[in-house]
């Protein structure tokens, strides 16, 4: 069945108010970001084609604009920007009416930086500013398969160093959702390499293996795929260096933890 002529032509009106809508929501975003050191800007004032500037955001703040000099933006969203920079070019008396708008070219400043063992390291905007540590690693790719639970966040509130060790897989296991922490621009996200043990002697695959959260003797040794036809789980000997660096040779038994560094060993058997 056919619609009517006039059913089609309004469901096209409103599928463009929508677009129209998610884009001006888009912009609107866009323009309450602040502005920072490293942006780039273009400005133009309306009816005065001379002072269109494309300029950076110095690291003190401010940008330099045709007969005013020097602006601080640092800090100010661009609606804001634009309002001081009409402010000054009336009240120098270089433009009576002035309408400035601004637009950031590129922004550097809403940034930041994710390194280690994530899938794609490297620098990612912020896409509001309520973004959280496990939207900006999601924005990397995650965190990779030699990738530690634990990451490591730093950066400044309030002009204080910050740093701060969380347990993302915490995050998720026991809903505590207070140290998701909110991401700020300049921070830097870490990802160490994961804590690792190895095993040797009498097993299938030797070698060294990721510690996964609570293993146990026995989850380490399933790892490197049991022991041999001649070994046994019998006089395991496991290598552990303490507090001091020493080394100490324990007898582990199959329920006991495993720690970072561990080294066990599986005998052969006497029989």
């Amino acid at each position: 069945m056919r619609l009517p002529a006039f059913l089609h032509l309004f469901a096209a009106l409103l599928l463009a108010a929508g677009l129209a809508f998610c884009g001006g929501a888009a912009a609107q975003q866009d323009r309450e970001t602040t502005l920072g050191a490293g942006d780039i800007v273009r400005i133009t004032v309306f009816q005065n084609p001379d002072l269109t500037t494309e300029t950076r955001v110095a690291e003190s703040g401010a940008i330099t604009f045709p007969l005013i000099g020097a602006v601080p933006v640092g800090g100010l969203s661009a609606p804001a920007a634009e309002r001081k920079i009409a402010d000054m070019l009336r009240e120098g008396g270089f433009v009576l009416q002035p309408q400035v708008n601004l637009l950031v070219v590129q922004s550097r400043s809403n940034q930041v930086s994710v390194l280690g063992m994530v899938n794609r390291p490297g620098r990612y905007p912020l896409d509001t500013a309520s973004s959280r540590l496990t939207d900006v690693l999601a924005q990397a790719g995650g965190i990779a398969p030699t990738g530690d639970d634990v990451v490591i966040l730093s950066g400044q509130r309030e002009g204080k160093p910050l740093r701060r060790e969380i347990d993302v897989g915490g995050l998720f296991a026991r809903d505590d959702d207070a140290r998701n922490l909110v991401v700020q621009p300049g921070d830097t996200i870490y990802v160490n390499r994961a804590p690792m043990f190895y095993i040797y002697g009498e097993v299938q695959r030797p070698g060294g293996y990721r510690v996964e959260r609570d293993m146990t003797v026995m989850q380490a040794l399933a790892q490197g795929g049991g022991p041999t036809l001649r070994g046994t789980v019998r006089g395991l000997q496991l290598h552990r260096k303490t507090a001091g660096g020493a080394v100490e040779v324990l007898e582990p038994a199959l329920t006991d933890r495993i720690r970072p560094e561990d080294v066990l060993h599986v005998q052969e058997s006497l029989f």
